[in-house]
């Protein structure tokens, strides 16, 4: 599996070409930038697109992937900014919601990239079909958009019950469009029902995934191994996901601290189980 790391690493702080190059350095292979204005300003082509756009370019490194904005503002919802949330019954929150995804989606036309990751509705969120019904809508939109750009939209399985496995199941049979896909995230299975039995529904529609680690109660992002995940179990079914996806680390990093070391060893670790 390709080794791959999330940008969320150094998400409290902006994201530059030395910190890419310090992932490199460590047996990063592709990247996944995670799209929060704070750290990585989409909007901003002139400047921040394009001096990232310019690493992408010089190094050959791929864009596997960006995740989809969490919240529009440049303080990550601490100011009262609502979620971005392509699940909202509010047709004009929602379509506020689209416009923000489409800023991120338009990263492509500098830096060429696979999938978009994107969720389905707020942590913790209560079924609804009305709330699915405008999902499907949010997402239809955005696949009509992304087309163009060469990017696919992948949904990920986040803890809350418009994104279980079984629903992201139908979601993607419902909308009959065969290029959508899951972004597999392990420790979102974890505090769920399991891996194992994530794995075996979503397990034909992974083209991503994200892996980190948690105790269950909390979606903490811990490295594999700080976590009570099996990560010999969940290897052995990783490897066998039909599409091939990356193995990409999804971590919460410590500000100004340089994860080389641990994102190293946490490949050899994985790769070895």
């Amino acid at each position: 599996m390709q080794r791959a790391v999330s940008t969320y690493v150094y998400v409290k702080e902006r994201l530059h070409p030395g910190l890419l190059d310090e992932l490199v350095k460590a047996g990063t292979q592709a990247i996944e930038i995670f799209a929060a204005r704070q750290h990585f300003d989409y909007a901003n082509r002139k400047q921040h697109v394009r001096e990232i756009a310019d690493w992408f370019r010089s190094t050959g490194i791929p864009l596997n992937s960006v995740h989809a904005p969490l919240y529009a503002d440049y303080e990550w919802g601490r100011t009262g900014a609502p979620p971005v949330n392509v699940a909202s019954t509010d047709r004009a929150g929602r379509i506020e919601a689209m416009d923000e995804i489409k800023r991120a989606l338009e990263i492509a036309e500098h830096i060429p990239y696979r999938f978009l990751v994107q969720h389905i509705g707020n942590p913790n969120e209560s079924f609804d079909e009305k709330k699915f019904e405008a999902a499907m809508t949010s997402v239809e939109h955005l696949r009509a958009f992304a087309k163009p750009l060469g990017v696919r939209i992948l949904v990920e399985n986040i803890p809350n019950e418009l994104s279980t496995p079984e629903r992201l199941v139908e979601f993607i049979r419902t909308m009959h469009f065969d290029d959508i896909g899951v972004c597999f995230d392990c420790g979102h299975a974890h505090m769920m029902n399991g891996i194992p039995e994530a794995f075996e529904t979503l397990k034909n529609h992974i083209c991503s995934t994200h892996v980190h680690d948690n105790h269950k109660e909390k979606d903490s992002h811990l490295w594999p191994g700080e976590g009570s995940i099996d990560w010999k179990q969940t290897m052995e079914l990783l490897r066998t996901a039909p599409l091939t996806p990356p193995l990409l680390l999804e971590i919460d990093g410590e500000e100004k601290k340089n994860p080389g070391e641990e994102v190293s060893a946490t490949f050899r670790k994985l790769e070895d189980s």
